[in-house]
């Protein structure tokens, strides 16, 4: 079986990038940088506001040289992870959020995901759920009672089966 793939150090190269251009200043400051003029007065005198969060750019040199192969990994990344490869790539999460809300929230959307997978109007015995479940995430019983609790998923009085709940 192959190495896990190293999607982190891509993904947080795409999200500083998106960041970047979500503000205007390092906006200007990275078009200043990709445009070979960095080290001139306009950028200088943006200050360390724009200097700092451009310096941790590891893709971007100074003098506006991009690195080739560290873009195309980022262009790979993002084009596994929209494709229906991404969950063999992924690892599980490694925790829940510990507020209840935001645990069933997102317990709640790992059980829409299995079921989107399976067929919504599929019914899945306990095992057959934890299965599908451990895919996303390592505790399978949190995220099936949050889902159970939060109304996504119902189950059978003996707890045998469950399936998708008619709202969702």
């Amino acid at each position: 079986m192959p190495a896990a793939r190293d999607l982190q150090t891509p993904l947080g190269r795409a999200r500083m990038l998106f960041s970047l251009l979500a503000t205007p200043k390092l906006r200007v400051g990275l078009g200043a940088r990709l445009s070979g003029a960095a080290a001139s007065a306009t950028v200088a005198s943006e200050g360390p506001s724009v200097s700092g969060p451009l310096s941790r750019i590891d893709w971007l040199d100074a003098q506006g040289e991009v690195d080739l192969a560290a873009v195309r990994e980022v262009a790979d990344a993002l084009t596994l992870m929209r494709s229906d490869r991404a969950i063999l790539e992924v690892p599980p999460l490694d925790g829940i959020p510990v507020k209840t809300e935001e645990s069933r929230e997102v317990s709640g959307r790992i059980a829409q995901l299995v079921f989107e997978r399976v067929g919504r109007d599929r019914v899945l015995s306990e095992s057959e759920l934890n299965a599908a479940i451990a895919m996303f995430v390592s505790d399978v019983a949190l995220v099936r009672r949050d889902a159970v609790d939060s109304g996504v998923l119902t189950r059978t009085a003996d707890g045998a089966s469950y399936r998708l709940a008619e709202s969702t």
